[in-house]
């Protein structure tokens, strides 16, 4: 007797039967227009997001809309409120402190895998981010290849969770409005490319733990240098 084949028939899909898909180009979008109202300080800290209002303003669907703001609140722009919505969050000093305490606990570990991890062509790009930042006349050109360096580094560990989580807690127009408030700044200008050139010179020799090392050591002069400045606003506004 011959054994019948029991397997079914797989029957294949067609258009007709594909539901549409929201297109993500939409929620970037509104992400870039809200994110941008945001930082502008066109919107206040505090302000409420209406997804409805929102949606209205930029002619879209309240989906891409409350996409956009839960990235916004991943990166925290934006604070998710528990049964009430959005609404704008704090990005004073004081935020941009507690974001330099994750850096603290977290780049020492991104530096050490970088030093494990880290091609010919990372180590590379290191010193690219260096030579730019060394050549850069003024405090935007200074604070983007300041920034480069500590990404590209993260990029390094070839782990694209670490390179995301560096970048929502360095926001780019953040860093550049805290940099033109720093002071003495030719000074710290060469101290930050002579602290960059240590922890490169470490991951290029594959020393992990002196890389750690000088990165704790260069994120931990950062909260030195902000904490007398945040002492002095707590007081003003007191």
């Amino acid at each position: 007797m011959v054994q019948m084949d029991t397997e079914p028939v797989r029957v294949p899909t067609t258009l007709a039967q594909l539901t549409p898909i929201e297109s993500s180009s939409i929620a970037g979008l509104a992400y870039d227009q809200i994110r941008a109202l945001i930082l502008s300080g066109e919107m206040a800290p505090g302000a409420r997001l209406s997804q409805l209002e929102l949606a209205e303003r930029l002619a879209i669907s309240r989906t891409p809309v409350r996409e956009a703001l839960r990235r916004l609140a991943g990166e925290g722009l934006v604070d998710a409120l528990p049964q009430r919505g959005f609404r704008v969050a704090d990005i004073g000093l004081e935020s941009v402190m507690r974001r330099l305490e994750v850096r603290f606990l977290l780049e020492p570990g991104i530096a050490r895998l970088a030093a494990e991890r880290a091609t010919r062509e990372e180590i590379a790009a290191l010193h690219e981010a260096i030579a730019l930042e060394e050549g850069a006349e003024d405090a935007i050109g200074i604070h983007d290849a300041s920034r480069l360096f500590h990404v590209s580094l993260a990029r390094a560990t070839h782990n694209d969770e670490l390179v995301s989580t560096l970048e929502s807690k360095w926001i780019i127009e953040v860093g550049r409005r805290l940099l033109a408030r720093r002071a003495y700044m030719p000074q710290w200008h060469a101290a930050d490319i002579a602290e960059h050139r240590g922890i490169a010179a470490a991951v290029e020799a594959g020393d992990g733990e002196r890389a750690a090392i000088l990165m704790r050591e260069h994120i931990a002069a950062a909260l030195q240098h902000w904490n007398p400045q945040i002492a002095r606003e707590r007081a003003h506004h007191g």
